[in-house]
């Protein structure tokens, strides 16, 4: 996508990048988000798909094992440079990475059906076990070099182990020594350079031997470390001096190994960079109920209950309301014209779909309805606000079509407009022809727009478009208080004079102003207020009884169901007591001919019986198979009384085909200039004055005239 920095801050897609940037681990992730800009689709829907897997594991109990980390882009630098030497905590940095990079691709494979584009980037890099191998023979957990890492070393840490003992004793010795003199102080020793000196009275100084480290402030007490120790104390001095020479070659020989795998290292690096970067979108997801929309190519928008994601975290923040906007663009309905009073929710519907449609194309998850539908544009480009520009000297409408004209060079039919106030800040109407003359143009360019605007006129315009629709901004006629919701499909009046009147100007001049205003526009505005109300009232008439149909629909095929499983059940157990009956009365027959037999019965007369009971069952069981069939034909019959129903709709259907032709031809008959009509749950009644080719009909209504279908009209 292409767009302007301007336009960017316009929709304010920067202040979103700094709310998802807080979630990053790494302070370069948190600059690479804050650089986030549209891509190609591919690229924005992988992104999409990945932050939306990351989000579901904060969902479920399938949580993905990624804590944070410190990067190691310095280290990877310096490693290739020869005869460079990486300190402990470096070779922790690299352990720890390569440890995440185990740990996920062990954790993916199990949860393959959930995180399947997160595996793909994971299981493509090349893990290699011996970096941890190679440190972990060198350093301890705490970063500390293990004895063990050569001979030397081990060698000289047991010779500096023996040397600290020896001193030890050696001092310990002296001081217990000179304990009954008067040659100590009373604090008796001190610690000086590391080491442990005895607090010889300067008085007394000659009579111990050993090397004098110091004295006090005062020059009372001189510092001595006895003789028995000196030797040690430089014995441990050469050994420790001789350890750090060991350790430096060790780490050198480690950074060579390491330094081995930097393209390894390097690649981790990066894809711990892009999943952090994929964590904090989906954190970000999390916080707003982001979701990844369908993205189709056949150039479809359905945004279902979109929240703008700044005004819904400001609104949460201070417990404030916010009000979810629906819409739909097609390659039918390209542009929206959006209109009604200041305040009411315009510029921030604008804004939404903008700010929305920068997030997706960036492949950052979006808070609207899943059912939603979205798809990619090359160009989004804005007429926003205030846009004077001081430095140039251009007032506001100057700078706004030196912005148009930009506008009009680029606009084609990938591109999505978004433009507040159109044609304002020029004479009424000039500004709103030459308004008019731009909306004809970005049309016929086949461009997508949502538009804002209070002119008349370009609301008539909208109307006679076919791929073109109004919408409103609802105003409650009564409280003057804006409902903040969309109406699609209607013109919204500016409500200019009872807003006014609310905010308690005078009446006279408030009535003066009406008679300036020109008598058609002033009641062209009453009659889109009455037409809105009136559309408002029979829309929600209409889904309250779609509401109702559909809760008793529902009701009446749940107690149907209910019903034939309660039948179910009833055959069933009846079923079951009549076999268990059975059963025990042929268990009892079978005792009965067993105590005969004992009794002496002839086996022949037994066995006789028996056959006369097997006869029994035999015949009983083909009856039970004559019932079964009785009860395949009943549910037949069901089957085909339900395919008749099926006929039946069809020919209903086809009924209410030939009722709508017939309707068509009645209107043909009655359709004719000087007839009276109206719009369906509409009071306002108009005469026919021309019948347009397309269909189209222009109906006078005494004060004000419009274009409209014939469909919508009936005769009075």
């Amino acid at each position: 996508m292409h767009i302007q920095k301007d336009d960017l801050n316009e929709l304010e897609f920067p202040e979103l990048l700094a709310e998802i940037s807080p979630f990053a681990y790494s302070k370069k992730t948190a600059e690479k988000i804050s650089q986030i800009r549209p891509v190609a689709i591919e690229e924005a829907e992988l992104s999409l798909k990945k932050a939306a897997e990351f989000l579901s594991s904060f969902e479920s109990d399938n949580a993905i094992p990624f804590n944070e980390y410190e990067d190691i882009e310095e280290e990877l630098k310096l490693m290739v440079i020869e005869n460079f030497r990486l300190d402990n905590s470096s070779f922790l940095k690299i352990k720890s990475l390569t440890e995440q990079i185990s740990k996920l691709q062990k954790f993916y494979p199990v949860y393959e059906d959930l995180f399947l584009h997160l595996n793909n980037d994971v299981k493509d890099l090349e893990y290699r076990k011996e970096i941890i191998d190679r440190i972990d023979k060198v350093l301890n957990r705490f970063g500390e070099v293990k004895s063990e890492a050569s001979p030397i070393l081990k060698s000289l840490r047991s010779d500096i182990s023996h040397a600290r003992k020896a001193i030890q004793e050696n001092f310990n010795r002296s001081l217990t020594g000179l304990t009954n003199t008067d040659y100590l102080d009373d604090i008796r020793e001190s610690i000086i350079d590391d080491q442990r000196v005895l607090a010889v009275k300067s008085a007394y100084k000659k009579r111990v031997p050993g090397r004098v480290l110091g004295l006090s402030k005062t020059g009372s007490i001189t510092y001595i470390q006895p003789e028995s120790v000196v030797k040690h104390q430089f014995k441990l001095r050469e050994d420790i001096e001789e350890e750090k020479k060991e350790v430096d070659k060790i780490l050198r020989k480690l950074t060579t190994e390491i330094a081995e795998f930097q393209p390894q290292l390097s690649d981790y690096q990066a894809y711990i960079f892009d999943l952090d970067l994929t964590r904090a979108k989906a954190k970000f997801a999390h916080r707003i109920h982001g979701v990844l929309p369908k993205i189709n190519r056949h150039k479809t928008m359905r945004l279902v209950q979109a929240f703008h994601p700044l005004l819904w975290l400001r609104n949460q923040a201070e417990k404030k309301k916010i009000f979810s906007q629906t819409l739909t663009f097609t390659e039918h309905n390209r542009i929206i014209c959006i209109s009604g009073p200041n305040a009411g929710g315009k510029s921030i519907t604008l804004k939404t779909v903008g700010l929305l449609q920068l997030m997706i194309q960036s492949g950052i998850l979006v808070p609207v309805h899943p059912k939603s539908e979205m798809f990619f544009f090359d160009h989004l480009m804005t007429d926003i606000g205030d846009n004077q520009s001081i430095e140039n000297q251009l007032s506001t409408y100057s700078s706004r079509l030196k912005k148009m004209s930009k506008i009009i060079k680029e606009a084609d039919a990938n591109t999505l407009l978004l433009i507040d106030e159109f044609g304002t800040g020029s004479d009424p109407e000039l500004g709103g022809a030459l308004a008019e003359a731009f909306l004809e143009y970005f049309y016929d360019k086949r461009s997508f727009a949502i538009i804002t605007t209070h002119y008349t006129n370009i609301k008539l315009v909208i109307e006679q478009l076919p791929n073109a629709q109004n919408a409103a901004m609802l105003f409650d006629e009564n409280s003057l208080e804006p409902l903040y919701k969309l109406e699609i499909g209607q013109a919204g009046s500016s409500f200019t004079f009872e807003v006014a009147e609310k905010n308690k100007i005078p009446a006279f001049i408030i009535k003066n102003a009406k008679k300036k205003v020109e008598h058609d526009i002033l009641n062209l505005d009453k009659t889109i207020v009455k037409l809105q109300q009136e559309k408002f009232e029979v829309e929600k008439i209409r889904t309250d009884l779609a509401e109702k149909r559909d809760s008793t629909q529902n009701k009446k095929e749940n107690l149907e169901k209910l019903n034939e499983q309660l039948q179910q059940k009833l055959f069933n157990f009846q079923k079951l007591y009549e076999d268990e009956h059975r059963k025990l009365q042929f268990g009892n027959k079978v005792e009965t001919f067993i105590d005969a037999y004992a009794k002496g019965k002839s086996r022949k007369l037994v066995v006789g019986d028996f056959v006369k009971i097997l006869e029994q069952e035999k015949f009983r069981r083909i009856g039970a198979d004559k019932d079964e069939n009785k009860k395949l034909q009943i549910v037949k019959r069901k089957i085909t009384q339900q395919l008749r129903k099926v006929d039946v709709q069809e020919k209903i259907v086809e009924t209410h085909e030939k009722l709508e032709d017939k309707r068509q031809k009645e209107r043909a008959v009655w359709m004719k200039i000087g007839q009276r009509v109206r719009i369906p749950g509409s009071t306002s009644v108009g005469t026919i004055e021309k019948i347009e080719k397309n269909g189209k009909i222009s109906v006078n209504y005494g004060t004000f005239k419009t274009m409209i279908s014939g469909d919508e009209l009936e005769r009075i």
